[in-house]
């Protein structure tokens, strides 16, 4: 089963994604797939706060900031995978010291449909960004279409899609699988 979750910044998006994981797991082996890369002290202390919520949950980090699919390789794929952050994933893809790469959002989202192929037990978290009125750089705002193409593609191929406000789970599609 494979859960898609979006939502405000610090809206409880993690939080739910480490207990569906958990659920998700039972007693096989539980991976938690980081895709920041810090680029601040702002970054480096979310990082920490993540670590220490999900200390002695038996999570397994594998660092991908990006080539998600990697972080299959010698992974049990009958286990769980928690894949936080999409946002971060795709921003990684998207620019990096060559430059800009639009393509990228394509490349998110055929990695991630192949991902959760491989590995159905699988918990996707990603940003909701696309509720203010502010009028964006064509950079940004190629970004926030690759991220608009890589939800979609994700709340089709994911059994579960839901929306986290204010701590609270919004079942877009499937379950609440807790």
């Amino acid at each position: 089963m494979s859960t898609y979750i979006s939502g405000g910044c610090k809206n409880g998006k993690s939080m739910w994604a480490q207990r569906i994981a958990l659920a998700y797991a039972g007693r096989k082996p539980l991976y938690y797939v980081a895709t920041m890369l810090p680029g601040d002290a702002e970054d480096e202390a979310r990082i920490r706060r993540h670590r220490a919520e999900r200390a002695g949950l038996g999570f397994v980090t594998l660092e991908r900031g990006r080539d998600i699919l990697s972080a299959l390789d010698g992974a049990d794929l009958s286990g769980a995978f928690l894949i936080d952050s999409v946002t971060a994933l795709l921003a990684n893809e998207m620019f990096d010291a060559r430059g800009f790469h639009p393509q990228a959002g394509q490349k998110v989202a055929d990695d991630l449909e192949a991902f959760v192929a491989r590995a159905p037990n699988a918990v996707i978290v990603s940003d909701f960004i696309f509720s203010d009125a502010a009028i964006y750089d064509d950079t940004t705002d190629a970004y926030r279409a690759a991220l608009a193409l890589v939800d979609r593609r994700m709340a089709a191929c994911c059994d579960n899609v839901l929306e986290i406000a204010a701590g609270i789970p919004i079942i877009h599609k499937g379950v609440l699988p807790i």
